[in-house]
């Protein structure tokens, strides 16, 4: 039974992330495909997939559709190419070409339609991440301005008086007229059981007891951390930690933080069997974003709190859904940028260099946690995607890029033999940086 339960962890694991890079790699060759298509280049083939084909059609523009036997990526082929990645021209196929159909190779298009086509892939991921972002800030909905509670989390002790549709006023005599101030409250309010919140409900205004308003409950986890490895789940409440009751996230937070990694004993309620179990794990040293650029190291076991309730939402406007998925999009690009400066820098340690192996457990455990977890993994996989294509290294799109720059600039393409010494370079270094982030999954 236990080989049968790895085998499907495994299985689960392998099909989350080849549906997740499904999507991903689908949108990335779609943009190469249809801008080259708009810019007048024929595609000979779409592919999703690698080795022999499984499914094809060939559709009314001769362009052949198909889904093949290695789900670990795709390519689309333009007429003219000598291979999928683009990196020659076939000779044979385009000296029978007339000029006029030369136009519709990648080779023979202007530079501004070969530079569209290949900068497309990219950008798809990019519009990918914000619409996915956008949409689920639309469907998740925006706080009102006033905090009010739509639902509350279960904790072994109960929530005392508080219900759904109380509207927070003040907690411990420190009014809360927005969620700004509830913020600020979180580390400053005592630790203790409860807390005497003032709240409005049905608009009479109360005084009643509650519980705290950021409880050691696990909202998230985050996979390959500590506390994912441990077995905690999301949802779970820390009640003890080495046989001291806590009664805040912030205790915990301190706890871990006074360990510096050493093993914590911590007693966990679960809310679906309304029992407890005892957990022992050691926190992680971790290079954590702190803003501009700097990382700090922390000891964290990999889950973050969140607030006693859920607050009530009104609709989320499509215009602040897109800014909102534009900012976030941007961020996940400048936090990349500055941890792969930081780690050439070696500020924080090149551990940090995830290879396939985390990515496809990071896509199992967002799977694990519902719908929406998936979505928001595959939109920041996709902006990562995005990203690592425009790096300047030949054999991706950021070295076509450069490529095509210099062709911009002296008038005429690298000769053949510097393109084809790049592309050899450049392929070296991504199987390196692939083994590189094998290696670190395997024994970081």
């Amino acid at each position: 039974m236990e080989f049968l339960g790895g085998f499907a962890d495994l299985l689960y694991t392998i099909v989350s992330f080849v549906i997740a890079l499904s999507v991903i790699v689908t949108v990335h060759e779609y943009g190469h495909y249809i801008i080259g298509r708009i810019s007048g280049i024929k595609a000979e083939v779409f592919s999703l997939g690698f080795g022999p084909k499984l499914i094809s059609r060939v559709d009314k523009q001769g362009t052949r559709w198909q889904i093949a036997a290695i789900p670990l990526g795709g390519y689309v082929k333009f007429l003219g190419d000598a291979n999928a990645a683009s990196a020659g021209v076939d000779e044979g196929a385009m000296a029978v070409l007339s000029p006029e159909e030369r136009r519709h190779t990648m080779h023979g298009a202007p530079l501004w339609a070969r530079a569209a086509t290949v900068a497309a892939g990219p950008v798809f991921n990019f519009i990918l991440s914000i619409l996915v972002i956008a949409g689920l800030m639309m469907w998740s909905g925006t706080p009102t301005e006033k905090p009010a509670i739509a639902t509350l989390i279960e904790l072994p002790e109960g929530t005392g008086d508080l219900r759904p549709g109380d509207q927070i006023i003040a907690i411990e005599g420190q009014e809360t007229p927005d969620y700004d101030t509830i913020n600020t409250l979180v580390e400053k309010l005592p630790s203790q059981p409860t807390l005497t919140w003032r709240i409005e409900r049905d608009g009479v205004s109360q005084e009643i007891t509650g519980p705290q308003l950021f409880p050691p409950v696990l909202v998230g986890v985050a996979p390959s951390s500590a506390a994912y490895d441990a077995g905690i789940l999301p949802d779970d409440v820390i009640v003890s930690i080495d046989g001291a009751p806590i009664w805040r996230f912030a205790d915990l937070q301190a706890a871990v933080r006074a360990a510096e990694g050493k093993p914590l004993a911590l007693e966990i309620w679960s809310p679906s069997s309304g029992e407890t179990r005892p957990v022992t794990l050691s926190a992680r040293r971790t290079d954590l974003p702190v803003g501009d650029g700097v990382f700090e190291t922390r000891w964290l076991i990999g889950a973050n709190g969140g607030f006693v309730f859920e607050p009530e939402t009104r609709p989320t406007a499509i215009s602040d859904a897109l800014i909102g998925g534009v900012r976030q999009t941007w961020g996940i690009v400048a936090q990349s940028i500055s941890g792969l400066k930081a780690m050439i820098l070696k500020q924080i340690s090149s551990c940090n260099l995830s290879g396939a192996l985390r990515i496809a457990e990071s896509s199992a455990a967002a799977a694990k946690g519902g719908m929406p977890d998936f979505i928001w993994f595959i939109a920041v996989l996709s902006t990562a995607v995005g990203f690592l294509n425009l790096l300047p290294i030949p054999v991706l799109d950021g070295g076509h890029l450069m490529f095509h720059l210099w062709e911009g600039i002296t008038g005429k393409p690298p000769s053949d033999k510097v393109l084809n010494a790049l592309m050899a370079m450049g392929l070296s270094l991504v199987l390196t940086l692939m083994l590189f982030g094998l290696w670190n999954d395997l024994f970081c």
